[in-house]
C-alpha cells in the first residue's frame, strides 16, 4: 500500500485493517509501487516455474508426474512457511539445510553454475522496470 497526498492516517489505518484480515500488507513509498509488482506481482508466475521445472526434474529422475509436482509444490510451500515464520534469511535457511559435500550443496552449485539467482534478480527489475513503462502511457 502507498499512502498517498490524499490519504491521512485514519485511511491508512482502515486500509490496513481491512487487508490485515485476509493478508500481509506493506506500507511503501509510491515510487517503489513498480518493485512491489516485480517481487510479488509477477511472482507467482516465477514461483509457477520453479514448481514446474523441479517437478520436471523429479520426472526426468524417474517420479511419476503427479508424484513429482506435489512434491515440489510442498516443497515450495514448505520453504515459503519457514522463511515466514522464522524470520530468517533465505540464505540462513539453505544453508541449514546444506551438508558439506552432499546433494543438496551439488544441486546448489548447479543452481549457481546456471546463473538461476541472478536471473530472478533480473527478472524482479525486468517487471519493475515494465510497469514503469505502462504507467507513462
Amino acid at each position: 500500500m502507498s499512502a498517498g497526498r490524499y490519504c491521512d492516517q485514519t485511511h491508512a489505518d482502515t486500509v490496513s485493517t481491512l487487508f490485515d484480515a485476509v493478508g500481509k500488507i506493506h506500507q511503501v513509498k509510491e515510487s517503489l509501487l513498480n518493485a512491489v509488482t516485480g517481487v510479488s506481482g509477477s511472482g507467482p508466475a516465477y514461483v509457477f516455474q520453479v514448481i514446474e521445472a523441479m517437478a520436471d526434474g523429479g520426472v526426468l529422475a524417474g517420479l511419476p508426474r503427479g508424484v513429482a509436482q506435489d512434491l515440489a509444490a510442498r516443497t515450495v510451500m514448505g520453504a515459503a512457511k519457514m522463511v515466514i515464520e522464522t524470520g530468517k534469511h533465505p540464505g540462513a535457511l539453505k544453508d541449514g539445510v546444506t551438508s558439506p559435500g552432499g546433494t543438496t550443496i551439488a544441486a546448489v552449485a548447479e543452481l549457481e553454475r546456471c546463473g538461476v539467482r541472478s536471473a530472478f534478480m533480473r527478472a524482479v527489475k525486468a517487471a519493475a522496470d515494465r510497469g514503469e513503462e505502462l504507467s507513462k502511457q
